[in-house]
């Protein structure tokens, strides 16, 4: 049996009003997958992708990505998108690959070129003169040329038009390294739906109220994730 991309045993984290953010949550993901991480606004799933990545410290429990604790060098294997954008806007998007294929052992600058191409963004531009929605596709684009074991995703959709979405749900599904697992949170269920493998509902206080496979669940039920999600926000006390 292989070992998980993802293990999180009894994490817990807090900020500054004692409000538990997570509270002793426990998960493990398998590798190859691509996991939708869906929850309502403020349930901890950012927190969780921060803590992952490195970005947070736990307040206690413990993160292990491929087997090994979290660390410098665990890392190096996870590509993290964040919510907001975060780029130096004067800097061009040839810089900005630059800046990647120097960074990043890992990063693919032909792939990022070719991406970049079939949307048709011209490296030679300034961040600061792309559009909103295009600032956010150069991200993403930044993130899946990685050949990286763990993709975290945090609303990668969300500020692109309905138009777009398609060739980013495909860019994702076409660029991750296959025997990594991509993590995906989205309030766009609906959009997001066809492409997951495995989903996880989080409650607030950080915990898993239902998971499964997709197709199984889907079948078991009678019903799309969205109207499941809409169920169970709708009868939970977590919500």
């Amino acid at each position: 049996m292989s070992v998980p991309v993802l293990t999180c045993t009894n994490l817990c984290k807090s900020y500054k009003n004692g409000y538990p953010v997570l509270n002793y949550l426990n998960c493990s993901l398998p590798s190859g997958k691509i996991v939708g991480l869906l929850g309502p606004n403020g349930c901890g799933k950012s927190t969780l992708m921060k803590l992952v990545s490195g970005i947070l410290v736990p307040d206690s429990g413990e993160i292990y990505v491929c087997g090994e604790p979290r660390s410098e060098r665990t890392n190096a294997w996870i590509s993290y998108l964040p919510e907001r954008t975060y780029f130096n806007t004067w800097m061009r998007v040839e810089e900005l690959i630059a800046y990647f294929s120097e960074f990043y052992a890992d990063f693919d600058v032909a792939a990022a070129e070719k991406m970049l191409g079939d949307l048709g963004i011209d490296t030679k531009a300034k961040l600061k003169t792309l559009s909103k929605g295009n600032k956010e596709k150069v991200q993403l684009i930044m993130v899946m040329a990685r050949r990286a074991r763990l993709y975290l995703l945090d609303e990668p959709i969300a500020g692109v038009d309905p138009a777009a979405r398609d060739y980013i749900l495909q860019t994702i599904i076409g660029n991750y390294n296959p025997e990594a697992t991509v993590v995906i949170t989205t309030h766009l269920i609906h959009d997001i739906e066809p492409i997951l493998d495995e989903f996880a509902f989080m409650g607030y206080g950080g915990q898993i109220l239902l998971s499964g496979v997709a197709d199984e669940v889907r079948a078991e039920k009678g019903q799309s994730l969205d109207e499941l999600f809409r169920e169970v926000f709708r009868c939970s006390k977590s919500y």
